[in-house]
């Protein structure tokens, strides 16, 4: 076999009493990286850091428990029933991005409504808090060996040696589609920056990252190991079959919204009334 990266990092360790997960520490600096990006984003677009703190809250909540959902239901949602403990247990691994895209929109969408703010500017910190985080996020699934390509003997190729991990076979060589993933949001990152750097309209930015991120997601999962994840339909991997209901509906239904709420009056200015004439 020719050179492979072998990984016998252990993704669980004791910290006194405690049992720690590394993915749990990568969801862990990820968010709060992602939040010192998103924050001061929303404070400058016309949104107080007391508003976008709290709204901030809810949203990271709404999107750990969506991303945990959605994986539980594509997983088997009969083990999960039966085994009640585990549904929310995101720390030890198993979360579906696109469920917390979902759930987080929605309650970034209600708490705009709620603390009358502009959902469009939410969504921009979001993207923003979003590709910063992911790529910090995956390292937790490599270490993991949760997210993997097929068996390869390229150079970069990733062979995990430590029981614990979840690769479906030790000292096999695989593709590494976690970092593969990693470098796909940096380089969405990279397009909401330029973006940015244009002053785009609110909204623009966050819709851009809808679009982009299912487009990654697709091809990606072409690369994704049937073994723990398999196909669905019409050759296709869940998150596919996910990545194009959101391009074919989510999307355009988002635009459409933003069309309506961004309309501006064009109506004609009211004409000077004409003088009476003198009596």
């Amino acid at each position: 076999m020719v050179a492979i990266i072998k990984i016998g990092i252990d993704p669980i360790f004791k910290l006194g009493p405690f049992t720690i997960h590394w993915y749990g520490v990568g969801y862990a600096v990820a968010i709060i990286v992602g939040l010192q990006v998103a924050l001061p984003y929303a404070e400058r677009h016309g949104i107080p850091r007391s508003k976008t703190s709290w709204i901030a809250f809810w949203a990271v909540v709404a999107g750990l428990i969506g991303g945990r959902l959605f994986y539980d239901l594509q997983s088997g949602a009969l083990f999960y029933i039966t085994h009640p403990s585990q549904i929310l247990a995101f720390w030890k691994g198993g979360m579906a991005f696109f469920g917390a895209i979902f759930l987080a929109t929605a309650t970034m969408l209600f708490m705009a409504w709620r603390e009358k703010v502009n959902f469009w500017v939410l969504l921009d910190a979001a993207a923003f808090f979003a590709v910063v985080g992911q790529p910090i996020g995956r390292i937790g699934n490599i270490i993991n060996g949760d997210i993997l390509g097929y068996p390869s003997n390229l150079p970069w190729a990733t062979a995990y040696t430590n029981p614990h991990t979840f690769a479906p076979k030790l000292d096999v060589a695989y593709q590494p589609a976690a970092a593969y993933e990693a470098i796909l949001i940096l380089m969405v990152l990279g397009l909401l920056l330029y973006l940015r750097k244009r002053n785009v309209p609110d909204g623009w930015i966050g819709i851009a990252y809808i679009i982009a991120y299912p487009i990654t997601q697709f091809g990606l999962f072409f690369l994704r190991n049937p073994v723990n994840v398999p196909y669905i339909a019409f050759g296709l991997k869940q998150a596919q079959l996910t990545s194009l209901g959101v391009l074919l509906i989510g999307v355009p239904l988002l635009i459409l919204a933003w069309f309506k709420t961004n309309r501006r009056s064009e109506s004609p200015a009211p004409e000077p009334m004409a003088e009476s004439p003198s009596a």
